[in-house]
Order: structure tokens, then C-alpha cells, then sequence
């Protein structure tokens, strides 16, 4: 036999049986305590050396047995022991087979004689053992021989590898091997997992060296420490700051609701249930409750796939009755914890028939319920179950729920805050944007406006204007800042730009209005905000359908995209204008002749900065033009919906997003008549005539009297007051007829209401009266007074 093989250990007597019953291996220790030899042994049956009368052991459960035996001597005699006996390790090659060994008799042992021993027991302060340099157990304590399981009076002599059971011995044997060596100690935290003994114990086992007078390694000393509490403080601890990280990620009621359900399952309940009160919305839930209290569940979360312990499925209306666990916690404003052992549940299980039922065939034994309060709100309450958790819910499990779902009912009612205030901001922004586009003669238009999807409603509008003389003006513009006075600053500033548009301001002048008008809100805001809080940026174009030429004029804005009918696609070039609130610097206005079918495309800087975004200032304009491509033809609708596709991924649109697209019309010639007329009143007849003629071409007799009547008093009032060159223009659609008369004055008439005994002062209130609407506006050479017809009202 091999002297470095632990199994022939002389002082402890070691055989291993396999799974058929016969002896594979037996040990000098085994001959010394029986006599018989290796060869008379092995391969034969094991019971034959019971003695007679002596029962196999028979195992009831896990990996070890131990008692007392009587066993054959080779002389005829009878020999009982102590035996311990359990499954072989894998690497052993008996895995299946069993390991029996048994001490063999030393004599008592003498703790004052045995310095080792002694010097172990003394400095101990808990269950400890005592190995040598081989891993022969010298001695353990009673505590130590309770947590291996076995008496400490047959554990003498034995290696880590002999008491077996779980594998924790082998790493103990491990780590003791590793501190014989280096002569340094090692600390483990394990769970030995005895029976009889709670999972979830936790264990700090230190393994110290011990030395001689000369400081030489002559063992090693195992002390072990209850480490449970301290383990499951450090996993509380754990949890909350989990909680804390994960709680809270989103302003969204459910997502929140749900990341407290993930949090606590399976770590302090096995099934958590998120439940609110109903409310109005806008309207903040409070007490007192009365019975039963119904709510909504939000959310709920198991252990188990699919939930199959949820009577209510999310969204679903729930109404607990009294004694509830959730209806108490509500009506107390504290936690309640309800166990089925000491019948807590059974008032609210006799009436409730479904829970019942899930309580029963899950095992349910105790629940948690936990109000969810902030800011001196209810909210709801949340509700923690134990089904495969073998322990009810302790003081300490109470405050780690009270501490989670604080948290978590703070992050709630800030979503719901956030909600209910982005509903607001939205109804207000919604209300403030054109609810359709005007049908005109000069545009085809389709828009598109997004709100922002995290950092909420911001201050985008657009607009499309009708103007005189079949003109239209659209505008896109881009408040600094999100929420309600982002909203608010918004709608003043619409309102301000259709009151300038009003009164046919050029582009850049009509920037330089706005430019004001922020810089007069800024100096409002001054007290609350700071100078320089209100800020937007604004894109103003005006275009005619009769020359077919388009003015824009920019505040900082993002340029449009032109898609040409037989040409490519292509960001107009223009100067960019300093944003609105600045004040003091100029601004530019850019013309251009656009043909027939052109489409320009208007949008606010959050469409291309969620393509593009970063630094890359040109992957976003880039993307907008291939999407655009084919805009040229087809739906306009068709085309927003294209470009919001290409630019933004669902969900992703981290600003508010407006998107106008306008398709260009030309008024062909046949529809506009221009006359010169000399400053001489003797010609305002032949003029009138003229006029006529031009009716009867166009097919517009019936208006001919209405018409001639508004001719004769525009063009007096320009030969009479106006200076040359005076010119007179009408101009037809298939819905309205338009009728300017222009000169070189630049004053503008005013309406009055003459008196009785007037001679004037009666010719634009009568054209304001037969007309759709009037107007002025003023022009490089002068100005131009115009009139509009409704058609189909004439008619």
C-alpha cells in the first residue's frame, strides 16, 4: 500500500462499499479493528461481516448515515462501533457507493494534556474544531459536532473527507490545506446546509493556524460564526439600494409600478401586486376610504411564469371588502400583515371565493399589505405574498417594505404629476395650433406635430395664412423651453405673427415685429425667470400664385427643403437671421420663382435632431432630403408620414416636432386682368366698361353690378387722393374674385362713418359692405388697396 494515501490512514478504519453491496477497497486501519485481511474482504458481499443478528444500515434521506454496529471479528468475536457511513465523491469513481469509516480507540481524551487541543477550546469563542497537519480531527465542541451533524464523542480522528455530506467539507479541506501551507489564516462564508437547519443560514467560518513554541504550523483551528442576521442585513441594505437605482427610471405610472413589483420578487415576497385608486383626473385621491375600496391594478409580478396566482388581471378593476388585507392597510394608513396560521384571512376569505380558491392551491401563509403614500397623498396600496418563502413576514421584512414603496409612491405621484400636467400642456398646445389648414388657392398643405415623448409638451407651432391678392404665408417657429409657459409663449406669439401677417408686413419686417415682442416677454419674465428666459427661433415665407414667386425670411431657424418638381431635392441656402429675443441685429429675406408643384418643406430642429444628432449637424438635413424625394408626387399626407418614419424611430422624439409641407399652384394668366389708368377722372368710365368686358369673358355677369360699383370707388379715391402711377388688377378663381387698385402714395385710407349732411366719406364703407373683406397693404412703390369677393355667397 501506498504510504501518501489518505485512505490508509492507520488510525481511522475506512471501506468502501459499491452500489451492489460488495467491498472494493479496505484499509490496514479496517484489518487492525477486524482482523480480516484486504483480500478476504474485497470483493465479498459487505453483510457478511455484520455480526450475526445485526441489521444493514438503511438510509432515510440525503447523503450520510451514523449509529452503531456490530461487526464480525476474523477470530469469531463480535466488535461495535460507531460508524459513519456516506456517498461516495464523484472523483472517487464511487459515486453510487458508499465510504464507511470508524475511528479507531485512542483512549479519552485529555484536553489539559493535550496542549493543542487546549489552546483551541480556551481561545474559541464559538463552535470550533481542531485538525492536525494530516486533517485528523483532534476535537470539536459540542457546538461544532451540532452544526456537522454528528457526536462530537466519534469525531475524533476523522478527516473533513470522512464526515462527508455536503460538499462544504470539501471546501473546508480545501482552505485548510491552502493555511497549512502558507501559514496565513482564511476566512469562508458558507451555508453547511445541515439538515434540520434553515437555507437560508449563513455561515463565516475562519480557519486560523496553529504554531508551537518555535512558531512551526502543528494544525489548524476552525471556528465557525452564525453570520445569518448580519447576511441578511447586508441583502436589505442591497435591496433598498437596488430599489433606489431602479425605481423611478421612467415618469410613467406603470413602468414605476412595475420596477417596485421586479425589485421585490423573489427577493421579499413571492407575488407583489401594485393596486391605485380610482380618481378624476386632475383630482388628487384622499381619504377617508369607505368599504369595500375598489382600485385598479396596475401591475402585479410572481415567481411563477405567467401569474397564475393573480385573480385580477392588470387594468382590471378590483374591490376589496373589509377585513382585506389591502382594505385595512388603506383604511388604517399603515402596514398590515396577515398570516392563514393564525387565521387573519379567514373574514375576508369566506366572502371572497376566488381568493380562496389561489390561497389554497398555492399555499399562500401570509401577506403584506403596504399603503402607498407621498406627500401626504394615498396613492394605492401594494401587496406582498408568500407562497415558497417557508418564513412569515418578520418586523424587519415590514420596514423593508415601508422603505421600498416610500420610495417608490414618491416616484409614482411624480408621475402621475407629470401626467396629469403633460395633459394639460398638451390640451393648452393642441388648442393653440391650427386645428386644419385653410383650402387655398395659392398651397396644397399637410402638417404634422409631435409632442416630445420624455422631456414633455414644448412650444413648436406652425401656421398657413391666407393673404391678399390670393397670397399665403406659412410660418413654423420654435418657443426655447417645455411645459405650460412654453405653451403659453407659444400661442402669444401665433396670435402675434397672424396680427402682422394681417396687415401684409414683408418677411424680415415682420420678424423684426416678433423680434420685439420677444424681447418685451423676456423683460416680463425678468422678475421670475432672468433676463434672456424667452427665446424662439421662426421660419416666415410668403408666396404668390400670380408671379409664382416665394419670399422667406428666417430667425434662427432651420431652413426649408425645396423638392422641385424635375429637379433634386435640396436645403434651401439662406441667411440664417439671429434667433428672436436677441434684438439689434437685422434681418434678411431671400426671393425665389418656384415652378408650379414645387413642394417646400417646413420643420422644427427636433425632426432632424433625432436622425441626426451629436456632433453630425448634417445626417439629419441629409435624411429629410431622401425622404423627401418623392414629394414631389402624390398625397402630401403620404409624405409627412413618410418623413416621420424615415426620422424618427417610435418613441424616440426627444423634442417636440412640427413638420409643414406645402405644395405650390400657379394662377395662369387668363385669370388676371391689369389695367394703367391715367390720373384724369373723366377716364373712370371707360375703365368701368373695361371691367365689364373682362366679367363677361370670365363668365361673372351676376357680380358685374357689385364689381363696377367697388371699381368705380376704389379707382376715384386713388385719382382723387393717391398720386401716379395708379394700376387696377383683378384677379379670378373658381371661388373668389378680387379687385386692387394700386398707387404711389403711401398713405393709407381710414374707414369712418360720415354724418347726414356729408358729402364724402361713404365710398369704403360701402365697399366694406358689399365685400367679403378689404384691406391695405403697402408696397416699395406705394400701396395698394384691395377688395374680395365671395363668389359663391354673389351668386
Amino acid at each position: 500500500m501506498r504510504a501518501d494515501d489518505p485512505f490508509d490512514d492507520p488510525v481511522t478504519a475506512r471501506a468502501v462499499i459499491a452500489a451492489d453491496g460488495t467491498v472494493t477497497r479496505w484499509n490496514e486501519a479496517a484489518r487492525r479493528l477486524l482482523g480480516h485481511r484486504a483480500e478476504e474482504v474485497v470483493g465479498r458481499p459487505a453483510v457478511r461481516l455484520l455480526a450475526d443478528g445485526a441489521q444493514p444500515p438503511r438510509p432515510t434521506a440525503g447523503r450520510r448515515w451514523s449509529g452503531t454496529l456490530a461487526l464480525r471479528h476474523r477470530d469469531g468475536g463480535t466488535v461495535t462501533v460507531w460508524l459513519l457511513a456516506h456517498r461516495g465523491r464523484p472523483e472517487d469513481g464511487e459515486a453510487d457507493g458508499w465510504l464507511a469509516v470508524t475511528p479507531l480507540p485512542s483512549g479519552p481524551a485529555d484536553p489539559a494534556g493535550d496542549a493543542l487541543l487546549w489552546a483551541a477550546m480556551v481561545q474559541s469563542p464559538c463552535a470550533t474544531v481542531v485538525f492536525d497537519t494530516d486533517l485528523r480531527l483532534r476535537g470539536a465542541n459540542d457546538a461544532m459536532a451540532e452544526l456537522f451533524g454528528l457526536p462530537a464523542v466519534h469525531l475524533r480522528g476523522l478527516t473533513p473527507a470522512d464526515v462527508g455530506g455536503h460538499p462544504w467539507h470539501k471546501e473546508l479541506e480545501r482552505h485548510m490545506r491552502q493555511v497549512l501551507r502558507t501559514g496565513r489564516g482564511h476566512d469562508v462564508r458558507t451555508n453547511p446546509q445541515v439538515a434540520g437547519r434553515s437555507p437560508e443560514e449563513a455561515w463565516l467560518t475562519r480557519i486560523s493556524p496553529l504554531t508551537d513554541d518555535c512558531g512551526r504550523v502543528v494544525g489548524v483551528c476552525v471556528t465557525a460564526h452564525d453570520f445569518t442576521e448580519q447576511n441578511k442585513a447586508r441583502a436589505r441594505l442591497q435591496l433598498v439600494n437596488e430599489a433606489s437605482l431602479r425605481i423611478g427610471s421612467t415618469l410613467d405610472v406603470t413602468r414605476t409600478a412595475q420596477e417596485l413589483a421586479e425589485v421585490c420578487v423573489p427577493a421579499l415576497a413571492d407575488f407583489v401586486s401594485v393596486d391605485l385608486l380610482e380618481h378624476d383626473q386632475g383630482a388628487d385621491p384622499t381619504g377617508p376610504f369607505t368599504l369595500p375600496v375598489p382600485l385598479r391594478r396596475i401591475t402585479h409580478r410572481s415567481r411563477t411564469a405567467g401569474a397564475p396566482e393573480s385573480v385580477t388581471a392588470p387594468g382590471e378593476v378590483v374591490v376589496y371588502p373589509a377585513a382585506a388585507p389591502q382594505a385595512d392597510s388603506l383604511i388604517a394608513g399603515h402596514s398590515v400583515v396577515a398570516s392563514v396560521p393564525s387565521g387573519d384571512l379567514d373574514p375576508w376569505l369566506a366572502v371572497d371565493d376566488a381568493h380562496a380558491r389561489q390561497v389554497r392551491e398555492f399555499g399562500v401563509h401570509s401577506i403584506l399589505s403596504v399603503p402607498l403614500r407621498a406627500r401626504g397623498i394615498t396613492l394605492g396600496v401594494a401587496a406582498f405574498t408568500r407562497y415558497r418563502h417557508p418564513e412569515p413576514f418578520t418586523h424587519d421584512d415590514v420596514l423593508l417594505a415601508e422603505e421600498i414603496t416610500a420610495r417608490a409612491a414618491v416616484c409614482i405621484d411624480n408621475a402621475r404629476r407629470y401626467s396629469r400636467e403633460r395633459e394639460t400642456t398638451l390640451t393648452l398646445q393642441r388648442s393653440l395650433l391650427p386645428r386644419g389648414l385653410p383650402r387655398t388657392a395659392a398651397v396644397d398643405a399637410a402638417s404634422r406635430y409631435l409632442p416630445a415623448a420624455r422631456t414633455g409638451v414644448g412650444g413648436d407651432w406652425f401656421d398657413v395664412i391666407p393673404l391678399s391678392g390670393m397670397r399665403v404665408a406659412m410660418v413654423v417657429g420654435d418657443v426655447v423651453g417645455h411645459g405650460i409657459q412654453a405653451s403659453a409663449t407659444m400661442g402669444r406669439l401665433r396670435t402675434a405673427v397672424r396680427t402682422l401677417a394681417d396687415i401684409d408686413l414683408a418677411p424680415e419686417e415682420l420678424l423684426t415685429h416678433l423680434d420685439d415682442l420677444v424681447l418685451h416677454l423676456s423683460h416680463e419674465s425678468a422678475g421670475d425667470a432672468g433676463p434672456g428666459e424667452v427665446g424662439a427661433t421662426c421660419l416666415y415665407a410668403v408666396y404668390d400664385p400670380v408671379s409664382r414667386r416665394c419670399t422667406l425670411s428666417r430667425a434662427g431657424h432651420p431652413p426649408p427643403v425645396l423638392v422641385p418638381p424635375d429637379g433634386p431635392v435640396r436645403v434651401l441656402d439662406m441667411p440664417s437671421g439671429p434667433p428672436l429675443g436677441v434684438g439689434g441685429l437685422p434681418f434678411e429675406s431671400v426671393e425665389l420663382e418656384l415652378p408650379e408643384g414645387s413642394v417646400l418643406g417646413f420643420y422644427t430642429d427636433g425632426l432632424v435632431d433625432g436622425r441626426g444628432g451629436g456632433a453630425d449637424t448634417e445626417a439629419g438635413p441629409h435624411v429629410l432630403c431622401e425622404a423627401l424625394s418623392h414629394a414631389a408626387s402624390g398625397a402630401l399626407d403620404e409624405a409627412c408620414d413618410r418623413v416621420l418614419h424615415a426620422m424618427l424611430p417610435p418613441g424616440s422624439a426627444t423634442d417636440d416636432v412640427t413638420l409643414l409641407l406645402t405644395r405650390t399652384r400657379g394662377l395662369p394668366s387668363s385669370r388676371v386682368a391689369t389695367w394703367d389708368i391715367p390720373a384724369d377722372p373723366a377716364l373712370v368710365a371707360p375703365v368701368r366698361k373695361r371691367v365689364l368686358d373682362q366679367l363677361g369673358v370670365w363668365g361673372l355677369t351676376d357680380v358685374s353690378f357689385t364689381v363696377e360699383l367697388v371699381v368705380s370707388e376704389l379707382v376715384t379715391n386713388a385719382i382723387r387722393y393717391g398720386a401716379p402711377p395708379i394700376r387696377l388688377r383683378l384677379i379670378c378663381d373658381a371661388s373668389t374674385l378680387i379687385c386692387e387698385v394700386s398707387d404711389g402714395s403711401h398713405t393709407a385710407p381710414h374707414l369712418r362713418r360720415a354724418k347726414t349732411w356729408d358729402e364724402g366719406g361713404r365710398g369704403l364703407l360701402l365697399v366694406a359692405q358689399l365685400t367679403q373683406r378689404w384691406g391695405s397693404r403697402h408696397t416699395a412703390e406705394g400701396k395698394t388697396i384691395w377688395a374680395e369677393l365671395g363668389l359663391a355667397e354673389e351668386a
